[in-house]
């Protein structure tokens, strides 16, 4: 079993909780307006080709298809895909979902407008390689925009949530930004791909919501960031 199957096998079991953990109706709403607020600014104008690389269950590439943008989200995990899919389906023009590997994304040069992600940069394997490869899709001009946090800057093994059956020493050793001190260490991974304007923007907005409504069980409450770059 290679890294990348145990990431899948842990992101497959996590599905059910995650999806509905993500789906809770008391804030579904303002979490869903919240977040096309911080998309809106951050990608071209809709309508625009979108890839969103782990699109996991989909939440982003839904926001996205909301906002007006011509969407397609890839992932791994087949748990994950099923409940993006399900989603999918259920709106008027949503997002095509399809299996794909966010480092090597099967799409010809120049496909997109945009390339997204939302907590996927901590546990993406050669980020290097692989946000080299969302450049090559871009089509002139067009912006990358990638949403995480410094999650775990003392370690997996000191997360409050448990990672060490899937995410052992091996998966670790090719997961660079999985303890991540700064941001600055994923604003590092897209200038190195040759992307222009690099800028971070902590989202507030976010923070905030998530005061008010708590954050998901196991997780602490702290500043996510916008990191986006142009072609």
């Amino acid at each position: 079993m290679t890294a990348q199957d145990r990431i899948n096998a842990y992101w497959t079991g996590r599905a059910p909780s995650y999806d509905e953990y993500q789906q809770r109706p008391d804030h579904l709403a303002v979490d869903q307006q919240a977040w096309s607020e911080v998309w809106k600014d951050a990608l071209p104008p809709a309508p625009s080709d979108v890839l969103d690389v782990g699109t996991g269950s989909g939440q982003v590439a839904m926001v996205l298809a909301g906002l007006g943008h011509r969407v397609t989200g890839i992932d791994l995990a087949e748990g994950m895909l099923d409940r993006a899919r399900q989603h999918a389906a259920s709106m008027p023009n949503g997002p095509v979902i399809r299996r794909g590997d966010a480092v090597h994304p099967d799409f010809p040069s120049g496909s997109f407008d945009a390339v997204t992600s939302r907590y996927l940069m901590w546990t993406l394997r050669e980020p290097e390689v692989a946000v080299a490869n969302w450049v090559r899709l871009l089509r002139p001009g067009g912006t990358i925009a990638v949403v995480d946090s410094t999650w775990f800057p003392d370690g997996l093994e000191n997360a409050s949530e448990n990672f060490t059956e899937h995410y052992d020493p091996q998966v670790q050793a090719v997961l660079p930004l999985a303890t991540a001190q700064s941001i600055d260490q994923t604003v590092t991974v897209l200038e190195t791909a040759g992307l222009t304007q690099v800028t971070v923007t902590p989202l507030t907005s976010i923070y905030e919501l998530d005061r008010r409504f708590g954050v998901a069980p196991n997780h602490e409450h702290q500043m996510q960031f916008l990191v986006t770059g142009q072609r």
